[in-house]
């Protein structure tokens, strides 16, 4: 796997550090709970060491070429300390769900701190029912979502007798961190590279120039459709505000046979579905702020993986944004999923993510200063109102130390003057939604999660109807 010893971050994975400031903190991470009591603490940081070598990543930390002469670069750690990133706690009698929530709400209120591998995990003791729970916590510049390995996949096991690593891991021996003129000659370095490939695209065109007219035509509409997709601001909701550094954390959890019932019987996908009932809690939500839905259509984010098939495994960011509409203002669930599932129909044909991927490419050129502009553009309030990604999981049961994965819900982040994000990932049949909010901008968060559940139940009553009629 790509993931050595001073390589330059890409421009997509510099700006979510471009991003990052004192209240929006740009990690991204999962809490999962797990059946039987704990594993013997001592016993699980050897089960990480041992796995380490699968994801050098999480043993190395930025280094900043001087007078912001490039992009950053990932350096080993020396001083690495697995007990500084692997930590455990415990919650109070009665370990409730509502204690557990509370925990990730405080958890990803805290900024990862930059001078060291930008991540953390916490083994949770003192659930009720015999339970613990796993939070882990990785910086979004180091990884996104759906690039198929981190180290909460690496631990995870297919049986409950665990996994025999075929090549046991060597000592590892940190490399020497490097100097200013190393920094600044990785930079030199990394811009060559990236003339080089721009020559080898231009003599792809070159000896094939036929195949490269469609790909540049494609990637010139692309651009357009985005371009115009901006030009077209995203309304003014309660939802964009100024944030602040705390968060709050609920968890909706579902089936993914509801869902499936719901594609079935009344057409589209799951993820139409999926945005469809997103839809539907938030139009409750913003009636009872007292703003009026008639006409309003929000804009979600929803990012979109275009990593190839042969980089499965890889370190970095390789994904795209597509602006994905939310029909507020249709009060009947049926024809808001119809509305959902046009609208999303039109974007697989469109060339929105083809044109942000050129876009992607583009900023891999620009000096840092140019880079930080950009990257708060890419998170513009205009563009959108919030996020909504929805990650496919392992539809099999897995294990960590013997104990069964029982439950997994993800958590996204908030960028400036965004105080919602929904994470969907499905598990071994479920379907769980993760809502982070902003402590200050979202005390009514409970009341999206009860409407989210509301708007499963219509749906799934309607399926079940049409499944009856025919």
């Amino acid at each position: 796997m790509a993931q050595e010893h001073f390589d330059r971050l890409t421009a997509l994975d510099a700006s979510f550090l471009e991003q990052e400031g004192p209240t929006s903190h740009m990690h991204v991470g999962g809490v999962a709970t797990f059946e039987n009591p704990p594993p013997d603490f001592d016993e699980f940081l050897d089960t990480i060491r041992g796995r380490l070598h699968l994801v050098p990543r999480y043993r190395q930390k930025l280094s900043y070429p001087p007078l912001n002469s490039g992009r950053p670069v990932w350096i080993d750690d020396p001083s690495f300390n697995i007990e500084y990133h692997v930590r455990r706690t415990a919650l109070p009698p009665p370990g409730s769900e509502e204690q557990l929530l509370l925990l990730t709400s405080r958890i990803f209120s805290q900024q990862l701190d930059r001078a060291k591998p930008l991540w953390e995990m916490w083994i949770i003791e003192g659930l009720e029912n015999d339970r613990w729970a796993l939070i882990n916590k990785t910086h979004h510049a180091m990884i996104d979502g759906v690039s198929g390995v981190d180290l909460a996949t690496v631990i995870f096991d297919l049986s409950r007798e665990g996994t025999e690593l075929e090549h046991p891991p060597e000592p590892w021996i940190p490399h020497t961190e490097p100097g200013d003129a190393d920094l600044v000659a990785s930079g030199v370095l990394g811009a060559a590279r990236t003339a080089i490939d721009a020559v080898k695209r231009t003599a792809r065109i070159v000896s094939s120039p036929a195949a490269v007219f469609d790909e540049v035509r494609d990637g010139i509409e692309g651009v357009g459709e985005v371009a115009w997709a901006g030009l077209n601001a995203a309304p003014d909701t309660p939802l964009n505000v100024e944030i602040g550094p705390h968060r709050r954390f609920r968890v909706v959890e579902a089936d993914l046979e509801d869902f499936k019932q719901i594609k079935n019987a009344l057409g589209g996908t799951v993820n139409d579905a999926v945005l469809t009932v997103v839809s539907g809690a938030l139009r409750t939500w913003l009636e009872s702020r007292g703003v009026r839905t008639e006409g309003l259509e929000l804009r979600a984010l929803v990012p979109v993986s275009i990593r190839p098939k042969d980089a499965h495994g890889e370190f970095g960011n390789q994904i795209a944004a597509m602006r994905g509409p939310l029909p507020v203002y249709i009060d009947e669930p049926e024809a808001r999923l119809a509305m959902v599932r046009r609208s999303m129909d039109g974007l697989k044909e469109s060339k929105q993510a083809v044109g942000a991927e050129v876009l992607s490419g583009v900023q891999n050129f620009a000096p840092p200063t140019i880079l930080a502009q950009a990257s708060r553009l890419n998170f513009s309030t205009r563009l959108f109102n919030l996020i909504v990604t929805n990650v496919p999981g392992p539809q099999f049961p897995l294990y960590v130390g013997g104990s069964k994965l029982l439950s997994i819900a993800p958590v996204a982040f908030l960028p400036k003057k965004h105080a919602l994000a929904i994470a969907i990932m499905s598990y071994n049949g479920s379907l769980n939604f993760g809502l982070l909010g902003d402590y200050d901008a979202m005390d009514d968060l409970d009341l999206i999660a009860d409407a989210l559940r509301t708007s499963i139940d219509e749906l799934l009553e309607l399926s079940s109807q049409s499944a009856s009629a025919q």
